[in-house]
């Protein structure tokens, strides 16, 4: 997932080993598996890439721990846990890690943090449970969670235990509920985002175009750019990215598609769910990248160097479309002058709706688990401390896409969202959004972070949501129909065979 197409930019990815040079005393965590470059929005030099038993050099807390102001002694022998975030993008590791030290330093238990590459991280939690080396805590997305549990990884009655004294009615319901099995959550809910649709105000504006809420005005607006010169619309259409799933089933959710009955059975082969393959895929060969091959990167070149109208992208965007990161500038001609030029002439929009649906966004949650394998009573008090006093700086690590999924505490029930509002975002600059967006558009963004949707999950099948995605049946169907290998009507049956499969044999296993 190195590769890029960028239009009048070249992109080249490095490799590295992340190193933090900043406490006296060293510890070697060990990861077995593979491990490669970091993908999606957070693709960068400097991460772990080597393969085979990988040895990831981190400074963690040993005999002395700094934080701020004061140096506190650790004992040798004291508690010691490991913490693996896929959070690997240099600086955002850094800012993990005095976190960390503050915890250290409050309770006495030395963690290792553990850079892993968010691609790679079930097979290196398969491998390590087999060599049984699991991480005591994981920060994962949801779409692991289903499966790791069935597979043992996962402590509920630690998750839950976390929960219920942290103050269950302090969480999002829809993050817990997503993570919820048998009636107990599995995991805590940390963090989350939902996707949008970027478009640009101002061009927006000179064509007297509505705001893209729905099938009718996004492709009325796609189509009128296309005629303007523009790419009308970036989303997903590589048959090998995640991406293209993701992009998909929003669009798909938005036409009424469930992809399951309440007992768990596919239902893709319905009449919402080819209207909806008909729509999406006709949008992205006539009005859209046509015959590229688009994933999250190109989504965000394009739009950036101002030849996309709108382009369906993770709010991880609202950064880099400010200027703030230099690993993904915006390159269009006003942005000479400007850096935040995009930025400032874009809007979104989260929830939009089919003719046969209701307005729906896409959302993803992250989770921090709690394993089978873990010291548990040290894994708990990390994790309670790490959503109470280290939760807003959890959520300034890239706060753009980190919406706080535990809304406040007991004391303020909006602590956490209103804090959320005043933390900086960027990687090479640090500024807070509200220097770029106004009040309306972040309040939307906030508003659709808390009642995010996925497909699967409120049938309960999150397991058959893990295996569909690990198949990547979903974007080879989207590949062929555009190709035109399979008409919509075609690729439907065939896919609800294929999920049929793929659902019989989570039943024999």
């Amino acid at each position: 997932m190195c590769s890029s197409a960028r239009k009048g930019l070249e992109l080249f990815c490095a490799i590295g080993r992340f190193k933090m040079k900043r406490i006296p005393v060293l510890a070697l965590a060990l990861v077995l598996g593979v491990v490669s470059l970091a993908a999606c929005s957070d693709a960068d030099p400097e991460v772990i890439t080597e393969t085979s038993i990988v040895e990831v050099t981190v400074e963690v807390p040993g005999e002395t721990v700094e934080v701020p102001g004061e140096t506190v002694e650790v004992p040798t022998d004291a508690p010691r846990i490991s913490f693996w975030s896929t959070e690997t993008q240099p600086a955002r590791a850094e800012r993990t890690q005095a976190i960390i030290d503050r915890f250290t330093a409050d309770s006495g238990i030395v963690v290792d943090l553990v850079l892993v590459d968010a691609n790679n991280i079930s097979s290196i939690m398969a491998a390590n449970q087999a060599a049984g080396t699991l991480p005591d805590v994981v920060f994962h997305p949801l779409e692991l969670t289903f499966g790791w549990y069935n597979e043992g990884l996962l402590d509920a009655q630690a998750a839950t235990a976390v929960i219920n004294s942290l103050g269950v009615d302090t969480f999002s319901e829809g993050a817990l509920g997503m993570a919820t099995i048998d009636g107990n959550p599995v995991t805590v809910p940390t963090d989350g985002w939902g996707q949008f649709l970027v478009y640009r105000t101002d061009i927006f504006d000179d064509l007297g175009l509505a705001a893209p809420t729905t099938y009718e005005t996004i492709r009325a607006a796609a189509a009128a750019c296309d005629e303007e010169g523009f790419i009308g619309i970036m989303a997903g259409t590589d048959p090998g990215q995640e991406y293209t799933q993701q992009t998909f089933e929003h669009f798909a959710m938005a036409n009424g598609v469930e992809f399951t009955d309440a007992d768990g059975n596919p239902t893709v082969n319905t009449p919402e769910f080819i209207e909806a393959l008909t729509y999406y895929t006709e949008l992205m060969a006539e009005v859209g990248p046509k015959d590229t091959a688009t994933y999250w990167d190109q989504a965000r070149a394009f739009y950036f160097a101002g030849d996309v109208c709108i382009t369906h992208w993770s709010p991880f965007i609202m950064d880099e479309m400010a200027g703030l990161r230099d690993a993904a500038f915006p390159s269009c001609p006003e942005c000479a002058d400007d850096p935040a030029f995009i930025a400032k002439n874009s809007a979104f929009v989260g929830d939009f709706a089919g003719p046969s649906g209701s307005p729906t966004q896409w959302g993803q949650v992250s989770y921090t688990g709690i394993t089978t394998g873990a010291d548990t009573a040290s894994a708990q008090e990390f994790v309670e401390f790490w959503l109470s006093d280290g939760y807003l700086d959890w959520l300034g690590v890239a706060a753009e896409g980190k919406f706080p999924m535990r809304r406040g505490n007991a004391d303020n029930p909006t602590a956490y969202i209103d804090g959320w509002g005043q933390l900086e975002v960027g990687v090479d600059r640090r500024a807070p959004l509200s220097d770029f967006y106004s009040a309306d558009v972040l309040a939307k963004v906030v508003d659709g972070a808390n009642s995010l949707n996925r497909p699967f999950i409120p049938q309960g099948q999150g397991l058959l949501l893990s295996a569909v995605s690990a198949e990547r049946i979903i974007p080879q169907t989207i590949a062929d129909v555009i190709e035109g290998f399979l008409t919509p009507a075609e690729a439907a049956e065939e896919l609800q065979t294929l999920m049929e499969e793929i659902a019989a044999s989570l039943v024999e296993e």
